[in-house]
């Protein structure tokens, strides 16, 4: 029997669902059809577009297995629960480090550091997106890996002691891959906004001492991407919080309300974060008040 308060939350996460995927098949649309325009695509709209097929992903993942825990969870087997984990780890993988890439791509672009080996950075920003993603695909095999060998001595559970150390020490391992493979982008993330800050308080400080106005258009660059960080920094951390407090009380029953409210959060990063990169991006905003504008009319 569904109680009220899961009917809540399910509604909650439903209507997170679409919103999302409202708001990231949008971002993919407007910058599909501007690169087959160009016949090129610029870095940032690249991210983009990778950005946002990784969140629908991420959500379709989510919801279904909302749907197999809390609406249906007689036809939830294990099998079935282990694609569905190993997909939702692919995808937030990448939603992760798709989204960490667009902050070290804000720092590149818009900051200003006399470092010499900034300065080489910031002429290699596409070598640099690269590196980043293929590192980092490196580490999503092992975490693959992890999951698959996880779940397979869950499936074949046995009562030999060595058996049962082998299983901690391969959850444990699991763990440890999940903390790091959502702390490292969060603190990446956090590095680029800090010295976003750093380098707009030194731009700031050289206006002032040339005797120049503080509203140039370095400054208002500065500000847009650091209001956009600032945005997805919160959002990141509340999703961290969900997924450390989901995996805690993994054991907990299904109607334990913190259960179902963390899950809930979950869904919220990927969804509300695209409308605030909508909302942040020039020619996105203007397309998107354009298409609300056409239909209300």
């Amino acid at each position: 029997m569904i109680s009220l308060l899961q009917i809540i939350f399910s509604i909650l996460i439903i209507a997170e669902f679409f919103l999302g995927n409202f708001a990231n098949v949008f971002i993919s649309l407007v910058n599909c059809t501007d690169w087959v325009k160009r016949q090129k695509i610029p870095t940032a709209y690249g991210i983009l577009i990778a950005l946002a097929v990784s969140r629908i992903g991420l959500l379709w993942a989510l919801v279904i297995n909302w749907y197999g825990n809390i609406l249906n969870p007689a036809l939830y087997s294990i099998d079935v629960r282990v694609i569905i984990y190993m997909a939702w780890t692919a995808s937030n993988h990448f939603s992760l480090w798709f989204a960490t890439c667009l902050s070290v791509l804000y720092l590149l672009k818009i900051a200003n550091f006399s470092s010499l080996l900034f300065l080489h950075l910031k002429q290699k920003v596409k070598r640099v997106i690269l590196i980043i993603l293929l590192g980092n695909l490196v580490f999503l095999v092992f975490h693959l890996a992890l999951v698959n060998r996880e779940a397979n001595m869950w499936k074949n559970e046995g009562n030999i002691t060595w058996k049962t150390k082998l299983k901690d020490t391969v959850h444990l391992s699991n763990m440890t891959l999940f903390t790091l493979g959502n702390v490292i982008p969060f603190t990446t993330s956090l590095t680029c906004f800090v010295l976003l800050i750093f380098s707009l308080w030194k731009h700031l400080k050289n206006m002032q001492l040339s005797g120049k106005g503080s509203q140039d258009p370095s400054t208002k660059v500065h500000i847009r991407a650091i209001q956009t960080l600032i945005s997805f920094l919160l959002l990141f951390g509340f999703y961290i919080m969900a997924l450390i407090i989901s995996a805690w009380r993994s054991n907990s029953q299904l109607n334990d309300p913190i259960v179902l409210c963390v899950q809930v959060l979950e869904a919220l990063y990927p969804s509300a974060h695209s409308f605030i990169l909508i909302w942040g991006n020039k020619k996105l905003k203007q397309d998107f008040l354009s298409l609300l504008w056409q239909v209300r009319c």
